[in-house]
C-alpha cells in the first residue's frame, strides 16, 4: 500500500465534489485538458522547428565560408 489507498482518493473526490459542485469540477477538468493539449502542441511544434533552424544555420555558415562545414 502506498501513501494513498483508493479509499483515500474516493474521500478526496467526494470532498472536492461537495466543495466545488459537479459543474465546476467538469469545467475545471475541461480547462485542464485544454491546457495540457495546448502544451503538447507547443512542444511538438518547437521540436519540429528546432531541426529546421539548425539546418538553416549550417547552410548559411557554409555559404559564408564558401566551403563544406562537414568533417571528412
Amino acid at each position: 500500500m502506498g501513501l494513498f489507498d483508493w479509499k483515500h482518493w474516493l474521500v478526496i473526490l467526494l470532498v472536492a465534489l461537495v466543495l466545488f459542485g459537479s459543474k465546476r469540477l467538469k469545467s475545471l477538468g475541461a480547462d485542464l485538458g485544454e491546457a495540457i493539449t495546448g502544451f503538447r502542441r507547443a512542444v511538438r511544434s518547437e521540436e519540429q522547428a528546432a531541426p529546421a533552424e539548425a539546418s538553416a544555420r549550417l547552410d548559411s555558415a557554409a555559404e559564408v565560408s564558401g566551403k563544406d562545414t562537414a568533417k571528412r
